[in-house]
């Protein structure tokens, strides 16, 4: 799973995490596991009509890419989980 998840990091890093932020949305890391991608979505994403939009057509796709039979969880508020880490260009996990 390690270099699964190292891709996972790398995509949510390189390429989710500057398109979310180009309509001032936030992308966190929240977990990954060898069935499950766990992330928030915050920023300009809370109460945004087109949240589900993203998570559906943009975020899913994405990560199925990487392993079409990991579970993709994607939370969207305002209130973000305990353990969620903002994802920015250093982010490494």
């Amino acid at each position: 799973m390690d270099a699964a998840r190292q891709r996972f990091i790398d995509l949510c890093r390189d390429v989710l995490r500057p398109l979310i932020e180009a309509d001032e949305g936030k992308l966190y890391y929240v977990s990954i596991t060898d069935r499950q991608v766990v992330l928030h979505l915050g920023g300009g994403c809370c109460g945004c009509p087109g949240a589900p939009l993203t998570i559906r057509t943009l975020i899913e796709p994405a990560i199925h890419a990487i392993d079409p039979k990991v579970q993709v969880i994607v939370t969207v508020g305002a209130k973000r989980p305990d353990e969620a880490i903002l994802i920015d260009a250093a982010f490494s996990s």
